[in-house]
């Protein structure tokens, strides 16, 4: 019988190292709770986004990124950016929109949200004197939600889903009135994207509120706050208090598990900071180290 050649024993060695590398990342990735690629918040890169869209998808695509939730058309056609997501394999699974376009431009939205690809269409705000949302405000946005996701969900497939953003955690009865929306929407039409500093900020605990309200929310705004800031209602702080995750006062592999427990489907960073072409690569990494 001929001998095998050096170069066929080399092979033969290269191909059981490469196996025993494999089989040592499959095991360490299904250690790890969040072992893909996150998405992130078109308003991370907004200053990039403004000057040159397409290059700034390519920064997107290079971190390994590919879901993407756009807050802004960024003066661009709806169908022209979505050429620009398939030929780089990148997709939009939300829309972001202003409470007065979802109210007064529904078919308008709609029509961008499909044209991109989206599955759901996010509001971040609700009309109310800053510094005092009151109930009224609550009720008016139970209503307008109810119904315009009603007609979204109906005649375009698409699901509204309501990012809070720290005011609306002022104390109602036994709870919130957060809660008290969250319980008066209707779950058909109406579903939750957690932003957790947003929650975190005004003294809510992101884990409780994922572990109350579990399968109503459909995604996350991943953010930590700066250590040693203090939170309040107001709905705003400093956008430089946004930190590489990890490093900051939220226990981000906690919220994390929550959230894999409530099934929550979409991850996105949000940086709001003017770091952020720094630090989003840093906090990718530091999820893809948090074990289960």
């Amino acid at each position: 019988m001929k001998k095998p050649t050096y170069k066929a024993k080399l092979q033969v060695a290269v191909a059981m190292v490469l196996s025993l590398l494999f089989t040592e990342a499959n095991a360490q990735s299904k250690n790890l709770i969040f072992p893909e690629a996150p998405g992130i918040v078109s308003y991370t890169y907004r200053n990039n986004f403004a000057k040159d869209v397409p290059a700034t998808l390519d920064i997107i695509k290079s971190n390994g990124i590919t879901d993407i939730e756009f807050s802004n058309l960024f003066k661009q056609k709806s169908e022209d950016l979505r050429r620009m997501l398939d030929e780089r394999g990148l997709k939009c699974s939300s829309y972001g929109v202003s409470y007065t376009d979802l109210v007064d431009k529904t078919d308008e939205v709609a029509r961008d949200a499909k044209n991109l690809g989206a599955d759901y269409v996010r509001i971040a705000g609700i009309p109310h004197t800053k510094g005092s949302f009151t109930l009224d405000n609550a009720k008016q946005a139970i209503a307008d939600f109810n119904r315009v996701g009603q007609i979204l969900k109906d005649k375009y497939g698409l699901m509204v889903i309501y990012h809070n953003h720290g005011f609306e955690f002022e104390p109602y009865e036994k709870g919130t009135l957060y809660d008290y929306m969250v319980k008066e929407t209707n779950p058909q039409y109406v579903g939750l994207e957690l932003d957790i500093l947003w929650a975190f900020f005004p003294g809510q605990d992101p884990v409780k509120l994922l572990k109350s309200y579990g399968s109503r929310y459909k995604a996350l705004h991943l953010k930590d706050l700066k250590a040693g800031v203090t939170g309040n209602n107001s709905g705003g702080t400093d956008q430089n208090n946004d930190v590489i995750l990890g490093t900051g006062q939220i226990n981000i592999a906690e919220v994390i598990r929550a959230a894999k427990a409530a099934g929550v489907k979409h991850y996105y960073i949000e940086d709001e900071s003017s770091a952020s072409i720094e630090q989003v690569p840093q906090s990718i990494k530091f999820l893809h180290t948090i074990k289960k």
